[in-house]
């Protein structure tokens, strides 16, 4: 027997790349049960029309570089309607746990003794490969698969010099890996240039995806040689980079 979103509780959601036949079982019945969803910009309205027609909806997502809310405001809304004994569900893209900002809010949610459950959903780099049929591992290729991202939440004033990020692939990269980069900006030859020093072969096949497992899905198959910024689709993209990876067809 399936349970609802319960009075009280925050439920943090993957509602997976955009396709509502990717949620789970569980996604899916806490979206059409919960009064308060929170979801982010690249949640699908497709998704969200599974919604209870009474169910309180408050879009708090922050892309481009110009959030609409503050991570400080989505705790603070999250924390509020708990309190009043609502139900929520944080609706996040993809996998929660994975470039979702999971870990800000659980330290949030934890800290304020508000119950909570995280539910798994399918993160994009795994709907697109199943997609183009694409393996992300082989044993004669890619025994190591690597998760990055090309965005970086804006370093404190008071941050330790270390630990100011930046987009700038650093150190060899694996000959026998496969590398999904996540939220790549539109700097894909500057990419490919970093990644080529590091060691990485110019021929390395490479695969970028736009807006993926939507109607609006494009794929551009190409090489780290080749791959130029104008050639990729719009945001949102995945890129796939690694000898596992099915080369370009002529």
């Amino acid at each position: 027997m399936r349970t609802s979103a319960q009075s009280g509780v925050v439920y943090l959601v993957g509602a997976g790349p955009g396709d509502t036949e990717l949620l789970t079982l569980r996604a899916a019945h806490l979206i059409e049960t919960a009064d308060v969803i929170l979801p982010d910009d690249l949640v699908s309205a497709e998704v969200l029309a599974l919604a209870s027609p009474s169910a309180l909806i408050v879009p708090v997502g922050k892309r481009c570089g110009q959030p609409r809310i503050t991570q400080a405001g989505i705790h603070a809304l999250m924390l509020e309607h708990a309190r009043a004994m609502r139900s929520v569900v944080r609706l996040k893209s993809g996998e929660p746990l994975i470039f979702g900002r999971a870990g800000e809010e659980i330290a949030a949610l934890t800290e304020a003794a508000i119950p909570f459950e995280i539910v798994p959903g399918i993160t994009a780099a795994f709907a697109v490969a199943a997609a183009l049929k694409t393996p992300l591992t082989d044993r004669g290729s890619a025994s190591k698969l690597i998760f990055a991202t090309a965005h970086h939440a804006a370093p404190r004033p008071d941050a330790p010099a270390k630990l100011q990020l930046t987009p700038k692939w650093e150190g060899a990269f694996p000959r026998d890996a496969t590398l999904v980069v996540y939220m790549p900006g539109r700097r894909f030859r500057q990419l490919a240039d970093e990644l080529i020093a590091s060691g990485i072969d110019a021929a390395t096949p490479c695969i970028a995806v736009s807006n993926a497992t939507t109607p609006d899905e494009r794929v551009l198959r190409t090489t780290l040689a080749a791959i130029t910024d104008d050639a990729v689709g719009p945001a949102p993209v995945l890129l796939l980079i690694g000898d596992a990876i099915q080369p370009a067809k002529e």
